[in-house]
């Protein structure tokens, strides 16, 4: 195994984990993942980070897929910890393994930015969430502020490398509108204390049109 291929299968995903967990984005995710209800799917819950956030009493059911083998463990020991039965498997947003119209809510937090393809991503949203149902998202993506957004430009590539293909400067809302999903936000704003060119961040719900 090259160096390159250890780096991204056991020391990226420890990374990203760390840096998706500080201070101000767990306060972030408190806003967001305790809105979950119903049948609850969430794409990228490798580590189990969200878990602390979820109403149990909500819920009925939790299903996730992450595409790190080595952070699954972790997911699954976090849903003993709730005292849920997860059906938590390794798999891709591009292909999410269950039935159409089966979840009354999708969470994705820090994931769209990595994903392959985001458009194929948020079809497979639609398609498994039933009419009316919710895809809850915190994710960072592309400044509003042009100056800001150059630097991303110059900074993804580079980026991209160190951090498991994660993008810069991915839009947000204006994808899952594009998708044919009616955006309820939450908030958006750039994390204090983190560089403006990593930290512009939107947050809210985005439904599925039907009753």
């Amino acid at each position: 195994m090259g160096l390159g291929r250890w780096y991204d299968r056991h020391v990226m995903p420890r990374l990203i984990t760390c840096a998706c967990s500080q201070g101000q984005v767990m306060k972030r995710r408190s806003a967001v993942v305790p809105l979950a209800r119903g049948a609850v799917f969430e794409l990228g819950c490798g580590g189990g980070i969200n878990h602390e956030f979820y109403d149990a009493s909500a819920i009925t059911s939790y299903a996730g897929i992450d595409p790190h083998e080595k952070l699954l463990e972790d997911a699954r020991n976090a849903a003993r910890e709730k005292g849920w039965s997860a059906d938590i498997r390794q798999g891709r947003g591009e292909e999410i393994p269950f039935p159409d119209t089966s979840f009354d809510t999708v969470v994705c937090t820090f994931t769209l930015c990595s994903v392959d393809d985001p458009a194929q991503v948020l079809s497979e949203f639609a398609r498994i969430l039933k009419p009316g149902g919710q895809a809850l998202f915190l994710e960072h993506g592309r400044a509003p502020d042009a100056a800001i957004a150059r630097w991303q430009d110059r900074i993804e590539p580079v980026w991209k490398r160190l951090a498991g293909g994660c993008h810069l400067t991915r839009p947000i809302g204006s994808a899952f509108r594009g998708a044919g999903f009616h955006v309820a936000p939450i908030g958006q704003g750039y994390t204090p204390q983190a560089p403006k060119f990593a930290g512009w961040m939107e947050w809210g719900a985005a439904i599925k049109p039907g009753v």
